[in-house]
């Protein structure tokens, strides 16, 4: 029986693990082959199988030394079916880049001696650029993430100029705001693609409760899958609604800050945050937010007439004064998500564009994955 090493890490509120490319071949085919196996991608609860019966803990990613002087890794991200034979390796997780800088680090040998080292990677699925700064003091003070009760090692991560990566364009529906009419119901969206495509649906107009809990989301997960085929053919990610469904866009609803308490018992005041956030991972509730889209519905929320631009001017005081043009532009955001409250920033100068977060990340085991 064949084995090959492995690392699980804990990357903000995903599991993901983590192989050096150079150990497999490269070959997709191969490696989609080898994934659905060892994850047992056929079985919903994935027994038989390192998979964690879940789409934020069904994934893995292939890391590799870059030779582009730009970056000192490139990585390769893999979604792995849960109850079906399938592999995606249409887009990135952020939350997986979180973890890759942290192993990158400690297994690539990337640590400076510095107390903090940063890691430059680049996305292979979609070409995006990412920097991240891991604290590397002694005795790092351990981090937490909205959604995840336990600590990590703290890493800020950088997304850079992440627009049109997936469609070519920021704004594939050539639209700020749209009107998306599904069974029936007429709802008011805004479809970016910045570092994922993603489509952010008016709560209100679709008449669902922009503080709605993990239990209310889960009644409206059919009909945001019918929205995200609609909004997969304005974006030109699919040519029919008929398709067969596929991950992305990726879809949430926004709205206006309210109180509400987290899946982990915690109250929060409308007070502590700017946007309310309900996002929907494969056919679950996502349990806080994947970073990629927050990316998207950070960069949206700088456009006045976006779906979610108008409430964060209104719901923002910081807003208005925040918006000037040809100098620097530091647009902070906190998005109320069902784990907790995200704080993301935005930063524009000229035709440059940073999306900042923090994140944490944690190595959990060692392996070596028995292949059949």
């Amino acid at each position: 029986m064949a084995q090959t090493p492995a690392t699980l890490m804990r990357g903000g509120s995903s599991k993901c693990w983590i192989f050096d490319a150079r150990d497999l071949p490269e070959d997709r085919d191969r490696l989609e082959a080898m994934l659905m196996e060892v994850f047992g991608a056929a079985d919903p609860h994935q027994l038989d199988g390192i998979g964690g019966g879940t789409s934020v803990t069904s994934k893995a990613v292939f890391v590799r030394p870059s030779l582009n002087v730009d970056a000192d890794l490139e990585y390769l991200f893999a979604q792995v079916g849960v109850g079906e034979c399938l592999v995606d390796w249409g887009r990135d997780c952020g939350d997986c880049a979180t973890a890759v800088a942290l192993w990158a680090v400690e297994a690539l040998g990337l640590f400076t001696g510095a107390p903090t080292t940063t890691v430059r990677m680049r996305n292979i699925n979609t070409g995006t650029e990412l920097a991240a700064e891991v604290d590397t003091t002694a005795h790092p003070l351990p981090v937490t993430v909205p959604g995840v009760l336990g600590s990590g090692t703290g890493i800020h991560l950088t997304f850079r100029n992440p627009g049109g990566k997936s469609t070519g364009s920021l704004w594939p529906a050539l639209a700020h705001r749209n009107r998306l009419s599904v069974d029936g119901v007429t709802m008011t969206v805004s479809m970016i693609d910045a570092a994922a495509p993603v489509v952010i649906i008016d709560a209100h107009s679709l008449g669902i409760s922009a503080v709605a809990s993990e239990s209310q989301v889960a009644q409206h997960v059919p009909m945001l899958r019918k929205v995200r085929t609609h909004a997969a053919v304005q974006m030109n990610l699919a040519c029919s609604a008929e398709d067969p469904i596929h991950p992305v866009p990726e879809v949430g609803i926004v709205g206006p800050p309210r109180d509400y308490t987290t899946t982990l018992g915690e109250d929060i005041r409308a007070d502590d945050y700017d946007i309310s956030v309900r996002m929907i991972s494969e056919s679950l509730p996502h349990p806080s937010v994947g970073l990629t889209s927050a990316v998207a519905i950070a960069l949206a929320s700088t456009v006045p007439d976006s779906a979610l631009g108008e409430i964060y001017m209104r719901e923002s005081r910081r807003a208005p004064s925040l918006r000037t043009e040809r100098s620097i532009r530091s647009v902070p955001l906190r998005l109320g998500t069902l784990g907790g409250v995200l704080h993301c920033e935005v930063k524009i100068q000229g035709d440059e564009t940073e999306v900042h977060l923090h994140r944490a990340a944690r190595r959990l085991a060692e392996a070596q994955l028995c292949l059949r």
